[in-house]
């Protein structure tokens, strides 16, 4: 096994492995959903050192199925419904397959000319499905890129907008935090902080813009915003707008937010990373009217559109601002078809500089399904997605809790009063994950928690959305039977408690009165007895005393006086066992800085009138 796989053995390899992933595809709804290992579990069965001599195929994929396969949460299982999906398909695989064996560097035009103009040609196919402005093909004045992910393409459309904004200065004098300033909602994706944090701008750069009730951002508040920096002496940089947010898919209005941007100079960013896809159907691409206003648009293929990742469609209206921030030429990259300016060298509109084939696999999937094809994928899912939300609606046991146009649902399960609703929630999630049929994550709507399904995965199909709906319903009736049962037991248990009680105050009530009867019949026993007087009467008058024996005895009764039960003095300064100190946290991602330096903005002003407060 030292030496180099022959064609012939990687033809013999090849098949074994197309085969073991078309067995895992088609035996993939058995295993459960959730990888089910503990930390260390994995790692505890390798061995400590690389093998000194090679190995055959044949044993590394006996330690697939043993070693690594427990270990893996199928993001491909019909029953998965986390996050958002990430899809693969046959064709993305292929692609990705044919794109290995290629082996292309593709940073630059000459490094291989087919990666470069065929990425190039599929960009703007995608340009047209999603119904994306003319700026956006390479024809144009902009053109698109694949990125590594919608990470990477926030953080390079700040360092445009931070280019175009400075003039080139940050190129030779880097940023100045203290003065450039950058806008998102509460609901943006956290790539967004990061990205300025990356780009030097820090966390206090970062303007959190106020949402409205369905939780999309406000553009009045945007513009107070944008008046008041700019009357301090700040340099808005970027706006982050998002279609389909993270926790909920709440859409912002381009439309009201473009010409906001556009009157103060700063750059419009579109983070459409979920949901941007969805506009391959032409009935969806309402939900992002007002995308011509964007200087740059992201959305991800290898969330939605059935390729694997690493899969980010990136979009800039002016390539311009993009590679001034991001091209750098030494001498050793030189060449003469970049000297003459008439090829794209797409190591210039990224991060790091080498590039695999990523386009390889969006032509294979583009080529296999058809604008058709993805179009179904897209209809069906949300067509799953509303028929959820409408048992929902339908069900006293269930709340939808946020629009939901797409292909998430976020449901809020409804508990009896008297249950921690939150905790309730997060374990019916629990149970739901533990049992390997499907798999949820959760997220907080108004600062409660709430699950969320996310309908995406190739496999999945009605069957499988009506088994979560099943589950979904079980394990509520379950969990709320159970809460039931518990508050009967503390009822039984109060009423138990405070029978005990009052049946010790009693007896002790009858023990103190026992005890104080006690201390008088003792003080009358123990109190010393009078003589009586035996003076004759003859001799009463003389004043003389008589020793004799009386004729009459006349006793003389003493009266005790009965000693009071010991009280116990309450001791004074006693704590309340009951008081308690809770702290309120800051609200959404911002900053105790930000909210400070952002306190005193108008937040009651009336709503926009396009997008009022429901």
């Amino acid at each position: 096994m030292t030496c180099h796989m022959t064609p012939e053995e990687f033809r013999q390899h090849g098949h074994e492995v197309v085969d073991w992933i078309a067995d895992y595809w088609a035996g993939i709804a058995a295993h459960p959903v959730r990888s089910r290992v503990s930390p260390g579990d994995v790692r505890a069965m390798l061995p400590a050192s690389a093998p000194e001599q090679g190995e055959p195929v044949s044993a590394v994929l006996a330690d697939l199925e043993r070693v690594v396969l427990p270990g893996v949460t199928h993001w491909q299982h019909p029953g998965f419904f986390g996050y958002f999906p990430a899809n693969t398909s046959g064709p993305s695989v292929l692609g990705d397959l044919l794109s290995a064996g290629l082996g292309v560097q593709g940073m630059s035009w000459v490094t291989s000319p087919a990666a470069t103009e065929l990425e190039q040609h599929v960009m703007d196919w995608f340009a047209d499905l999603l119904g994306l402005p003319g700026s956006f093909r390479s024809t144009g004045t902009g053109g698109g890129v694949v990125q590594d992910s919608s990470s990477g393409a926030n953080l390079v459309a700040l360092l445009a907008a931070l280019h175009r904004t400075s003039k080139g200065a940050t190129l030779r004098q880097g940023v100045r935090p203290e003065e450039y300033t950058v806008y998102v909602s509460a609901e943006t994706h956290s790539s967004m902080e990061k990205a300025a944090r990356i780009a030097g701008l820090g966390t206090d750069s970062i303007r959190v813009v106020e949402v409205d009730a369905e939780l999309a951002m406000s553009p009045r508040a945007l513009e107070q915003r944008l008046e008041r920096d700019v009357a301090r002496g700040f340099v808005p940089v970027l706006v982050c707008a998002t279609v389909g947010t993270t926790s909920t898919t709440a859409i912002d209005p381009l439309a009201a937010l473009g010409p906001i941007c556009q009157r103060f100079g700063v750059w419009l960013h579109v983070d459409a990373a979920y949901a941007g896809v969805s506009a391959v159907v032409p009935e969806l691409r309402a939900l992002q009217a007002g995308v011509e206003w964007a200087d740059s648009y992201t959305t991800d293929a290898h969330k939605w559109l059935l390729t694997g990742f690493d899969a980010t469609l990136f979009w800039v209206a002016d390539r311009a601002a993009l590679t001034g921030a991001l091209s750098i030429l030494p001498e050793y990259l030189r060449n003469a078809a970049t000297d003459t300016g008439a090829v794209v060298d797409y190591r210039d509109w990224q991060i790091e500089l080498g590039r695999r084939f990523r386009a390889m696999k969006l032509w294979f999937v583009v080529r296999w399904y058809g604008a058709e094809g993805l179009r179904a994928h897209i209809r069906d899912h949300v067509a799953l997605a509303q028929e959820l939300a409408g048992w929902a609606r339908a069900d006293d046991r269930f709340d939808v809790v946020a629009p939901h146009p797409l292909s998430l649902v976020c449901l809020q399960p409804r508990w009896a009063r008297g249950v921690d609703a939150d905790v309730a929630t997060m374990t019916l999630l629990d149970r739901l994950n533990d049992g390997g049929e499907v798999f949820l994550t959760h997220t907080t709507v108004a600062g409660r928690a709430v699950l969320r399904v996310a309908i995406g995965a190739p496999a999945t199909t009605r069957e499988h959305v009506e088994r979560l709906w099943t589950l979904l319903r079980e394990g509520h009736d379950w969990l709320a039977n159970d809460f039931a049962e518990q508050q009967a037991e503390q009822r039984a248990r109060e009423v138990a408690e405070r029978q005990a009680a009052a049946e010790h105050a009693a007896a002790e009530a009858a023990a103190a009165e026992q005890a104080a009867a006690g201390q008088a019949d003792a003080a009358a026993a123990a109190a010393p007895e009078t003589e009586p007087s035996t003076e004759p009467a003859a001799e009463a008058t003389s004043g003389t005393p008589d020793t004799g024996t009386p004729d009459t005895e006349t006793p003389t009764a003493e009266t005790p006086t009965a000693e009071a039960p010991d009280v116990e003095t309450p001791i004074a300064g006693t704590p309340d066992a009951g008081t308690l100190t809770v702290e309120t946290p800051a609200a959404g991602d911002e900053t105790a800085t930000q909210a400070g330096a952002q306190a005193d903005l108008d937040v009651t002003a009336p709503a926009d009138p396009e997008h009022p407060a429901r």
